[in-house]
């Protein structure tokens, strides 16, 4: 594939599998596609002819942390919300701090994010945030017991947009999402919220 004529056809077939594609493509995986071997570079390059194609158009063409993908630019998420009236999944204060402390200190234990909450972190918050596919369990700390050690995964990237974890904002930005750290004696204090109790505050999510 040296001519001109071969490298757009190589460029169509790229565009074509992306727009098809429900989930984000890795070069590796795009490469796949053909029987010649196709270098990354080259890819890489058509790709971002790809992306300053689509450029000011109502699609973009984004690479995350799992690869590329095309997605509606945000100032056309309102007109698209209309055709798919359901809300977005809502999730609880405890089940966002918790988040944000594994994405911002990981990787941590469980009782590292006790520690930071001051209250106990319930079986249901962790459940939640594994079966969404925003954490995972990356090893054991070894100590007695071996907890385990939990770490955002691409699909949290993925989900914000982003292509890694040095995209996240500053914590400060982030106001009193994660509350401030105690000191170990005062876990369990009367001050404390319990999270059965923090149902009501609530944070909505978009997928």
């Amino acid at each position: 594939m040296s001519t001109i004529t071969d490298l757009k056809y190589l460029k169509i077939v790229l565009e074509t599998a992306l727009l098809t594609s429900a989930e984000a493509l890795s070069v590796s995986a795009l490469k796949k596609l053909f029987t010649e071997d196709v270098k990354a570079a080259l890819i890489n390059d058509l790709l971002a002819e790809i992306q300053q194609d689509w450029r000011g158009r109502g699609i973009e063409l984004v690479k995350l942390a799992s690869g590329w993908r095309f997605r509606a630019r945000a100032e056309f998420t309102p007109y698209l919300a209309r055709l798919t009236p359901e809300k977005p999944p809502r999730y609880s204060r405890a089940v966002m701090e918790t988040l944000a402390i594994v994405a911002y200190r990981q990787p941590v234990t469980r009782g590292d994010i006790e520690a930071i909450r001051g209250v106990s972190v319930s079986t249901s918050v962790m459940q939640t945030l594994l079966e969404r596919g925003w954490v995972e369990v990356i090893g054991h700390k070894d100590v007695p017991g071996r907890p385990g050690l939990y770490a955002t995964t691409h699909k949290f990237l993925d989900d914000l947009g982003l292509v890694s974890l040095r995209d996240l904002p500053p914590l400060a930005d982030l106001g009193t999402l994660v509350l401030p750290e105690v000191q170990p004696e005062s876990v369990g204090e009367t001050d404390a919220v319990p999270l059965d109790d923090e149902a009501d505050n609530v944070i909505e999510q978009e997928r």
